[in-house]
C-alpha cells in the first residue's frame, strides 16, 4: 500500500482504543465508519464559535451558520460532481431520503399497474417504501434476483426492465453481500424504457469516486456517518429537473414562500424539501469528513479497500469451516466479506470476536428478503474501511480459528 495507513490511524482516536486486555479492530464499517479528530473538532468548533439558526436572523452568528451551511452544499456537489448546489438536499440519513423520495416522487408519478423495480439484494430502507408505494398505489413491486455468487446477472436485467417500469431503485453496493452491482447496465436499460433511477450510494460513495452524472442516475441517496461524518446528516441528490416537480416532503420551518391563513406556497430548491431547522453541525462535519477523503482521494481510497479484501479473502477461503457469501471475482465486489462458520450461530461468532477486540456485525443486516432467498437466517459480517490494517486481518483470522474451539468443535 501506498498510503501511510499508520499516519493515517493517528487522526482517529478511537482506533486506540484498548477492549478489556485487547487492541480494538473495528471491522464493523458498513454499519457506521469512525470519525477523523477533524470531523470531530469542526462539530465542538462550530458550538464554541457558530451556533444559531441558519437562514433566519440576521445578526453576525446567524449568517455564520447559514453560510457554513451553505458552503457545504457546494462541498458535496463538487465530490459527487453534481449540476449545481440547488441538487443536494439534506436529510437525516439515506433512509429518510429514499422515504422522501417514496413519498413524493413514488405518490405523485406512480400509478396503479406501473411496476416499481428493486433487487433482492435491498437494504429495508430501500424496501419498505416502495412496499407501501406499491399497495397505496395499486402498483406491482418486482425483484431482479442475484445467481449464486449474488451478482445480478445481464439477462436479468433485460428480462425485468421493460416499458412497463417506471421506477427503478437499486443499490450501488450490497451492504450484505459486498456486491458491486451493474448500475451503469441499469441505469441505462432503465432509461432506454422510459424508466426513472433511484441509486442507493450509502456503500458505494464512501468507498470509489462516484459521479452523478456521468453515471446519469436520476437521484441518489447516502449517509454521512457512513463517510466520517456524524451520525445525522445524510444527502438526496437528483437531477434539478426532477426535483423541480417534487411536493414538499415535510412541511413547516424554512420551507415555505408565503402563508395564509387557508393557503400557502412553498420555497424555491433546495429549501422547499428542507423543512425545520437544519443539522448546520452535521452539515458541516460532512464538509469536513469529505476534505479528508479527498485529502487521500477516493481512488487511492478504493485501491486501498481492494488489497485489504483480497488478503482477507484469501485467508478465510483456506479456512475449511468458513461459507463465504458474495462474488469471488475481488473486482465485484467492495470491503465487506459476509460469512458463516460451520455449527456455529452468527451472534455466537460476533460474541466470541469480540472477546478478541474484533468487531464485527452479525444477523440479517436489514435484508430479511435476501437471507430468506439465501436460505439462511443470518451472517456474520467483517466490513473494511482505508484505515485498517493487514495486521488487524491477520488477528481477525486467527480469532476466527478460536470460535469453534470455544464452543467444543476442537478447530
Amino acid at each position: 500500500m501506498s498510503l501511510n495507513i499508520n499516519e493515517i490511524r493517528k487522526d482517529f482516536p478511537i482506533l486506540g482504543k484498548k477492549v478489556g486486555e485487547k487492541n480494538l479492530i473495528y471491522l464493523d464499517n458498513a454499519a457506521t465508519t469512525q470519525k477523523p479528530a477533524r470531523v470531530i473538532e469542526a462539530l465542538t468548533s462550530y458550538y464554541h464559535h457558530a451556533n444559531a439558526n441558519p437562514h433566519r436572523g440576521a445578526h453576525y452568528l446567524g449568517v455564520s451558520a447559514t453560510k457554513l451551511y451553505d458552503d457545504s452544499k457546494d462541498v458535496v456537489k463538487e465530490f459527487i460532481h453534481a449540476k449545481s448546489h440547488r441538487e443536494i438536499i439534506y436529510t437525516k440519513n439515506a433512509s429518510e431520503a429514499l422515504n422522501l423520495l417514496a413519498y413524493t416522487y413514488g405518490m405523485t408519478f406512480i400509478e396503479e399497474g406501473d411496476e416499481i423495480l428493486i433487487s433482492i439484494l435491498e437494504h429495508h430502507s430501500n424496501l419498505i417504501p416502495w412496499q407501501q408505494v406499491a399497495k397505496a398505489k395499486g402498483a406491482i413491486l418486482k425483484y431482479l434476483y442475484v445467481n449464486e455468487e449474488g451478482i445480478i446477472p445481464s439477462s436479468e436485467i433485460k428480462e425485468k426492465i421493460t416499458q412497463r417500469t417506471k421506477l427503478v431503485s437499486v443499490t450501488h453496493v450490497s451492504n450484505a453481500l459486498g456486491t458491486i452491482n451493474p448500475v451503469k447496465e441499469i441505469i441505462d436499460q432503465a432509461h432506454k424504457m422510459g424508466a426513472k433511477v433511484i441509486l442507493d450510494g450509502s456503500q458505494s460513495i464512501p468507498h470509489m469516486a462516484v459521479d452523478v452524472q456521468e453515471l446519469d442516475a436520476d437521484f441518489v441517496v447516502f449517509s454521512g456517518h457512513k463517510m466520517l461524518a456524524p451520525m445525522g446528516i445524510g444527502v438526496l441528490y437528483g437531477k434539478e429537473e426532477l426535483l423541480e416537480k417534487l411536493p414538499p416532503f415535510l412541511y413547516g420551518g424554512d420551507m415555505i414562500e408565503y402563508v395564509h391563513e387557508q393557503e400557502s406556497t412553498f420555497a424555491e430548491l433546495p429549501e422547499r424539501l428542507e423543512a425545520g431547522t437544519q443539522n448546520v453541525p452535521g452539515a458541516l462535519g460532512l464538509m469536513e469528513a469529505i476534505g479528508y477523503l479527498e485529502n487521500i482521494g477516493m481512488d487511492e481510497i478504493e485501491k486501498v479497500e481492494r488489497e485489504l479484501t483480497a488478503y482477507a479473502m484469501d485467508k478465510m477461503e483456506k479456512l475449511d469451516f468458513l461459507e463465504i457469501y458474495g462474488p469471488r471475482d475481488i473486482k465485484k465486489r467492495a470491503g465487506i466479506i459476509s460469512f458463516n462458520i460451520k455449527d456455529v450461530h452468527p451472534h455466537d461468532a460476533a460474541t466470541i470476536l469480540d472477546s478478541y477486540g474484533v468487531a464485527v456485525r452479525a444477523g440479517h443486516h436489514c435484508a430479511q428478503p435476501l437471507m430468506r432467498y439465501m436460505g439462511i437466517n443470518a451472517t456474520t459480517r467483517a466490513s473494511f474501511y482505508f484505515y485498517n490494517t493487514k495486521e488487524e486481518i491477520d488477528v481477525f483470522v486467527e480469532s476466527l480459528k478460536n470460535v469453534r474451539k470455544w464452543l467444543g468443535y476442537g478447530s
